[in-house]
């Protein structure tokens, strides 16, 4: 029974154990030369001529760390999509279910607003802290009809 686990548990093995020569191997054999210019943050090749006026902001991490977890909940598609034929109606209801948490996870981040940065989430906070409440952030601009005249008015048309 444990017989079949043998060539896993030898790959990790031998995995760790190249790892740990090539870093001994690099500590004794690398020449030690120290110099200002090696502490030195490299950019892809571009000399940093200034030092960042900012720090990176935090959403991107955490619309990174939303696209691992998305990416994931996407792979446990895959063995659904190789057996599908087999499992019958039980795991087409099972995908259905679990692509509907995935779903609703989805809105819950969009609602809570984690996909909005920049300057015009600066002013939809903003707003929100002046009115106390949720900014309506309308999907059509609305435009009124000022200086126009009036189509139910019968006599308007008649002018025009």
């Amino acid at each position: 029974m444990l017989g079949q686990y043998l060539p896993v548990v030898a790959l990790l093995v031998l995995a760790v154990v190249f790892a740990a020569l090539s870093f001994v191997a690099s500590g004794l054999l690398a020449p030690r030369r120290p110099h200002d210019k090696k502490r030195a943050p490299y950019e892809c090749g571009i000399i940093p001529s200034r030092e960042t006026p900012e720090r990176f902001p935090v959403r991107f991490f955490l619309v990174a760390m939303i696209f691992i977890v998305f990416d994931i909940e996407i792979i446990f598609f895959y063995p659904w999509a190789i057996a599908h034929r087999e499992i019958g109606l039980f795991g087409l209801v099972a995908v259905l279910i679990f692509s509907l948490a995935v779903f609703e996870s989805f809105l819950y981040l969009i609602g809570n607003g984690a996909l909005e940065w920049g300057p015009i989430a600066e002013v939809r906070r903003s707003m929100s802290r002046r009115f106390g409440g949720e900014v309506v952030r309308p999907g059509v601009r609305q435009v009124g009809l000022e200086g126009r005249a009036d189509t139910t008015d019968p006599a308007a048309g008649e002018a025009a």
